[in-house]
């Protein structure tokens, strides 16, 4: 990929990212706790997989 298209696609995802949290904090708020949940489902699954196999 040219680094162009690379910086172009780059700023405007950070440019999205900062227009959605300025016009619609609740839900820029809702969609970063859904993702930090589903982390943290994906981090305790894998935590009890080791557990598991440990045992």
């Amino acid at each position: 990929m040219p680094v162009f298209v690379k910086k172009l696609l780059t700023w405007g995802s950070v440019a999205f990212l900062i227009y959605f949290v300025a016009f619609r904090p609740d839900g820029a708020a809702q969609m970063f706790k859904a993702i930090g949940a589903a982390l943290m489902a994906m981090f305790q699954g894998l935590g009890d997989f080791l557990t598991t196999l440990m045992t």
